[in-house]
């Protein structure tokens, strides 16, 4: 079923043409990865698809129902529990339109209608509650006006996966989560039934969802089938075969003009046939050599003592403590992640590493030759008024880069700033080009500590790869919030992870670990234990409550074992400690993103396992907390 068919579709804003031609179509059961470059148009593309924006030529048509969550939502309502009762009128609706249909005796309404209520549930308000609960939404009775932009995005969020349609389409779902939160996301769609369109930076994502990737290219759509590895091999034969077609288009173009520029004038008709097909030729339009970026932040450090060093530190908001007692040093070559849940306090760590706060207690201790650089999420640091140029250069025409001297139009070149750009003032710079020109600020000052909060944020693919490599090739150490899984795996030499007490009026333990990996092991293994222990109080009340329920009070040992049960009691620990080892592989595994490489099929049966394992484990635990009490 095709639920969505745009051509030839167009759109300049002035003398600037974003879109020159993009075809897309979707069917149901389509999953549709757009990527591009930050300014290729991908946003706007996806207002052109929903209906926001209109195009300057080309045709959109749509079918079904569609979802959209664009990168700056509109909240309905004045309330948090408005704004989500709304989202699910459809389903009110739909009872309404069963019970009518039922009541008039119209079995082909009454059983559209209930297949549509079999897919999204004849309830939808524990529906609601569990997902508001995992995208950690603010309460009902909060007011939209005074939400954060991270509340907000993730309130639309919500919004946009409990209105059940046929076509989701998601601009950036993923800003504003925690790893786990993203992890839950992702889940979330390999399991949703419908076709999505979605835009996002999280590779893994990105790999586990998609089954076409559609890039947005100089105006137009190019689309590869299969996953995000499939398109990354397929673009980059093809870009090997259109470097290769465009070089051969050169050399022709220079025999012709040679022959052109020493040829007596034309007097045959071969010679005349030669000049047109020289005029031919030059009419063609070549194809587009990609520009490299290059981004060397080494500052030339000498390798020696720790550069940073934290010790004993505490400190906190008010009643609230972050962190206590909290450990670190920092050597040159670290890059440590920082992770954990919104609001753990992974942001104020990266102040006082950076000295912008000072602990309430513990003492920090930075080495002379530090010079330490901050990208914070807000991109703060640059003159707004100022051009890219006078941003980059300061008001000189040469830069030093590295002792060498450089012109300023070069260098922004290597930040992907066209000679169109240099004039532009920064201010009017989106999200993803403030970063590339902090990240051109931060090689020419020569630092050896970066300080990275969410530098992935509004970063295109290829420009986050380039950051990636930057990162892996410096020198110097740098210390990284991020989200993003891909990158905490490629570039971190070690992960600090923030891991909230039971009790919401403890800090959190900050831990540090070799790998991600081994962060989520050992997040797998508490949660098993705590299930474990969850699971034996539940059946020791059920016991409790079997006994005073029957006005009986005996003791433990009421009853003896038989033989059999005897054997069962003393085989249940090593057949519960093999299911729970089992059920650790397993965690790990899905843990491990190259298990969401795997077909769907099995993606599925690991789903299922999981879930019987947990099954089994419980009624074990339960049965031999019965037979103990026998024993």
């Amino acid at each position: 079923m095709r639920l969505l068919s745009a051509s030839g579709i167009e759109k300049s804003y002035g003398d600037r043409h974003i879109l020159q031609g993009c075809d897309l179509d979707i069917n149901f059961g389509d999953r549709v990865g757009l990527v591009g470059p930050n300014g290729s148009g991908k946003s706007t593309l996806l207002k052109i698809l929903v209906g926001e924006e209109s195009a300057d030529h080309g045709k959109v048509e749509r079918a079904g129902l569609l979802g959209y969550l664009s990168q700056e939502p509109l909240l309905p309502g004045q309330t948090v529990g408005e704004a989500m009762d709304e989202s699910v009128a459809w389903h009110a609706a739909l009872l309404n339109e069963y019970e009518a249909a039922m009541s008039a005796h119209d079995e082909a309404r009454s059983s559209r209608a209930a297949d549509r209520l079999e897919i999204a549930g004849w309830t939808i308000q524990h529906k609601v509650a569990a997902i508001m609960d995992q995208l950690q939404c603010p309460p009902r009775d909060a007011t939209l006006e005074r939400l954060s932009g991270g509340e907000r995005r993730r309130l639309a969020l919500a919004r946009s996966l409990l209105a059940s349609p046929e076509l989701l389409v998601l601009d950036e779902p993923t800003n504003h989560l925690d790893a786990d939160t993203i992890e839950w996301l992702q889940a979330w769609l390999l399991g949703y039934r419908g076709a999505l369109l979605l835009v996002t930076h999280d590779r893994y994502l990105l790999e586990a969802v998609a089954n076409r990737i559609v890039e947005v290219e100089e105006g137009r759509t190019v689309a590869y089938e299969g996953s995000y590895t499939d398109y990354l091999l397929e673009r980059a034969e093809r870009q090997a075969a259109l470097s290769k077609e465009r070089d051969r288009h050169l050399n022709v173009l220079a025999r012709e003009a040679e022959w052109a520029s020493r040829s007596p004038a034309a007097r045959s008709v071969k010679q005349k046939a030669r000049l047109k097909r020289l005029d031919d030729l030059q009419k063609v339009p070549l194809a587009k050599a990609e520009l490299e970026v290059k981004l060397d932040l080494r500052s030339g450090v000498h390798r020696g003592g720790a550069l940073l060093e934290l010790h004993g530190i505490q400190h906190g908001f008010g009643a609230r403590m972050l962190m206590r007692d909290l450990h670190l040093v920092v050597q040159p070559g670290d890059r440590l992640g920082i992770i954990g849940p919104n609001g753990a306090g992974k942001s104020t760590l990266l102040q006082l590493i950076g000295g912008t706060l000072v602990p309430q207690k513990g003492e920090r201790s930075l080495a002379p030759r530090v010079i330490c650089a901050v990208l914070d999420q807000a991109r703060s640091g640059l003159p707004l008024e100022d051009t890219v140029w006078e941003a980059a250069g300061g008001g000189n025409d040469f830069l030093q880069v590295h002792g060498k001297p450089i012109h300023v139009a070069s260098f922004l070149e290597r930040f992907a700033f066209t000679r169109a750009s240099h004039d532009q003032r920064v201010k009017t710079l989106s999200g993803g080009e403030r970063a590339r020109l902090l990240m051109a600020r931060l090689m020419l000052k020569g630092a050896n500590l970066l300080l990275l909060d969410e530098p992935t944020n509004d970063l295109d693919l290829y420009t986050l790869r380039i950051l990636e490599e930057a990162l892996l090739d410096f020198d110097g150490a740098a210390v990284v919030i991020t989200h993003d899984r891909a990158f905490l795996d490629r570039v971190c030499t070690a992960v600090l992870a923030f891991e909230p007490d039971a009790d919401p009026n403890k800090p959190a333990e900050v831990v540090q670990y070799a790998t991600r990996q081994q962060h989520l092991e050992a997040l797998a293994r508490r949660r098993a234990a705590a299930e474990r222990a969850a699971s034996d109080a539940a059946a020791a009340a059920k016991m409790a409550a079997q006994r005073t329920n029957s006005g009986v009070s005996l003791p433990p040992s009421r009853s003896k074992l038989s033989f059999k049960e005897r054997q069962e009691y003393e085989a249940l620990p090593p057949r519960i400690e093999r299911l729970e080892q089992e059920q650790a592989a397993l965690a790990a595994r899905m843990a491990d993103p190259a298990t969401w490489q795997r077909p769907a099929g099995e993606l599925t049966a690991l789903n299922k396992r999981a879930e019987a394992l947990l099954g089994e484990i419980e009624g074990l635990y339960t049965r031999w907390s019965d037979l103990e009490g026998r024993a």
